[in-house]
């Protein structure tokens, strides 16, 4: 993954983050409109974009981030697939694949 898909994907992360925490029902990226779904089964916030999911951090696991979530914390994770990307937590990007 280039500098470059991390650059974009970093930006798109930033607007789906905040309108997902912001509560809202959609979010525009470049001009198109994406609606922020909730899972079934989970209830979590979603957007679909390019083939890359960014998804809230669900707090009724039983993990340290669900964890983290459950005492306020703002987790999204960026997937394609089921490959970790990146995560947003408390605003800041990390590249997982930053090597």
């Amino acid at each position: 993954m280039s500098e470059e898909d991390i650059d974009r994907i970093e930006t798109v992360a930033s607007r789906i983050y905040n309108a997902i925490f912001d509560g809202l029902d959609e979010v525009e990226i470049e001009g198109e409109i994406f609606p922020i779904v909730k899972t079934s089964k989970s209830k979590v916030r979603l957007v679909e974009k390019d083939g890359y999911t960014y998804i809230e951090q669900n707090p009724r696991k039983d993990s340290r981030w669900a964890k983290l979530a459950q005492e306020g914390h703002q987790i999204m994770w960026v997937m394609q697939g089921r490959k970790y990307l990146a995560q947003v937590k408390d605003g800041k990007f990390l590249n997982l694949k930053r090597k």
